[in-house]
């Protein structure tokens, strides 16, 4: 693996030499170079260039590529050994605007991690049974083999032996990691308003990838026997309050008990998931932000830092609780890593700017701005052959009348837009509907609408207001026979006036009973006005506000 770094690292060298060769062929790459524009950009720029087009044609850039060492850790169940070797990346990146850039980037790390503290409920975890050779494996708590008899938990290492005592493990790991990410960058201080450029650019971005790893565990020693022992010790010492300052004390003795060889396989999924070349596969999501200070046109170094989130709690190895005892349960989260780095980046490509995101974009406009390159100014004074007051290189206006007065590019004056100028314009603003006008600028407005027809009249509608009065008897709601008869005779005048509407009110005493009796009484007859004597709904209103406002055996109907 070693050596696979080192020979990458050498083609990079070898690319940046050929790049440095190439760049004597690129122009500066300012808006008047057209050595570093594409054939279609040639088109905007020739528009831009005469004129016609007020935005210069984006230029072509140059390709990133770059190489980068980092630290590498895993954060999981396990504590890790933040200082591991090699951990490296290269990626090729290029800008799609002065902004926004994609990166497509490979990362090849190596994470590895051990534990301070003893784990005892570790049966579910392969590593320290099943993936060792029968008599090398440690005990565990296994509470489900007895859960239909006695119900106690024996210890047993998952090949059929079992004895009264259990094991303790420390668990550790290395694993392997490889991910190719396609990652989005957005660049944050590029575009400066007091600044032409700046020797460093602040980024950040996001991206997807798949990741492969492989993950060992240090279960045996050179010999094939496990760390029962040892483990046994170390765990009795710390529980009996021993010499431990700190838990970097517990790790130097395992790891001055322990080899190197991370021989046995971590729990994996087995088949379960997605694998590659014996390594298991995951779709990653990753965010990352970082700083690149530019060392020359074509090189820069960079810091940065990469979270990347696994769908995977295996990446450790480990991800089992310690409870409960004989069961273990899962952990909560996924696991993750981060990897921390420096690398150099150099930019490839003949007759190209630099990487856009290297380049401020308002330096044009500034530039025209200070230097008026497009504004031709005549070398002579000015000439007003005219005498409008307007020079003659600004003055579309060449032949101004006498004494008519221009606006400031020496136009005459025309207010109402009639196409007669102010000055021999006898009525100065004439409407548009008066338009066209003749010589003298007066136009000729038409009739108005309402002289040519003459209006309709249409006599208003009196609605009849003669409307009797009905009476009750007590606390009777129902229509008496006089009442009918008044109420079909309130139907015919309904009929032979189809746009008038009456109100029927009512006036019930303050009491919740006499206002509900109202109500009924005024259903019935607006029922009756409807059903009997065909009279739509949307004419009969009805109102029973009036407390107190008069007769609570009357109703008067009346008109609206």
């Amino acid at each position: 693996m070693t050596n696979n770094f080192f020979k990458c690292l050498l083609a990079m060298v070898f690319l940046f030499f050929v790049g440095t060769v190439s760049a004597q062929v690129g122009g500066a790459g300012s808006v008047y170079d057209s050595s570093v524009l594409t054939k279609n950009g040639m088109k905007q720029q020739n528009r831009f260039w005469d004129g016609s087009y007020n935005f210069p044609a984006k230029p072509r850039n140059m390709w990133e590529i770059g190489a980068s060492l980092g630290t590498f850790t895993v954060s999981g169940d396990v504590p890790v050994r933040f200082f591991t070797f090699p951990n490296f990346a290269v990626h090729v990146r290029k800008a799609f605007g002065y902004v926004f850039s994609m990166r497509l980037q490979y990362l090849n790390a190596q994470g590895q991690g051990l534990s301070q503290n003893a784990s005892e409920n570790f049966l579910k975890n392969d590593a320290w049974n099943i993936n060792l050779p029968a008599g090398k494996r440690y005990f565990a708590p296994d509470a489900l083999i007895n859960a239909t008899t006695t119900g106690v938990t024996v210890n047993t290492d998952n090949a059929g032996n079992r004895r009264q005592t259990n094991d303790v493990v420390y668990y550790n790991y290395k694993t392997k990691m490889q991910d190719l990410s396609l990652q989005g960058i957005v660049t944050l201080n590029n575009v400066r308003f007091h600044k032409q450029k700046s020797g460093f650019v602040v980024y950040a971005g996001g991206g997807v990838g798949i990741s492969t790893y492989k993950t060992m565990v240090n279960a045996l020693d050179a010999n094939g026997n496990n760390y029962a022992t040892l483990f046994r010790n170390v765990f009795n010492k710390q529980q009996a309050g021993g010499n431990y300052e700190n838990r970097n004390d517990i790790r130097k003795e395992l790891r001055a008990g322990m080899d190197k060889t991370y021989e046995t396989p971590a729990e994996n999924y087995s088949g379960r998931h997605a694998e590659f070349n014996d390594n298991t596969l995951k779709p990653t999501f990753t965010i990352l932000a970082g700083v690149a200070f530019k060392l020359g046109k074509r090189i820069n170094l960079a810091i940065e830092d990469r979270f990347t989130r696994v769908k995977s709690d295996l990446i450790d190895g480990q991800r089992w609780n310690e409870n409960a005892w004989g069961d273990a349960t899962l952990t909560r989260d996924w696991d993750s890593y981060n990897y921390l780095s420096i690398g150099v980046n150099v930019n490839l490509g003949g007759k190209s700017v630099e990487p856009l995101w290297w380049i401020n974009p308002l330096d044009y406009a500034y530039d025209e701005l200070r230097n008026h390159r497009f504004v031709k100014i005549p070398i002579l004074n000015c000439l007003d052959g005219d005498g409008d007051g307007v020079c003659d290189h600004l003055d579309r206006e060449p032949n101004t009348p006498a004494g008519c007065p221009v606006d400031t590019h020496g136009v005459t004056r025309d207010t109402d837009g009639d196409g007669v100028p102010d000055c021999k314009d006898k009525q100065l603003i004439t409407p548009t509907e008066c338009q066209p006008v003749n010589a003298d600028g007066v136009g000729k407005c038409p009739d108005p609408e309402c002289c040519k027809i003459p209006p309709v009249i249409i006599p208003p509608v009196v609605c009849p207001c003669d409307y009797p009065t009905l009476l009750y008897k007590g606390n009777v709601t129902a229509l008496s026979n006089d009442n009918k008869a008044m109420l079909n005779n309130v139907a015919a005048k309904l009929k032979a006036n189809p746009t008038c509407t009456i109100t029927i009110n009512g006036y019930p005493e303050a009491s919740k009973a006499s206002q509900a009796n109202c109500q009924k009484r005024l259903e019935a007859i607006k029922i009756y006005l409807i059903e009997k004597a065909g009279i739509s709904a949307d004419r009969v209103m009805t109102n029973c506000d009036g407390i107190g406002a008069g007769d609570k055996n009357s109703v008067d109907i009346k008109c609206n």
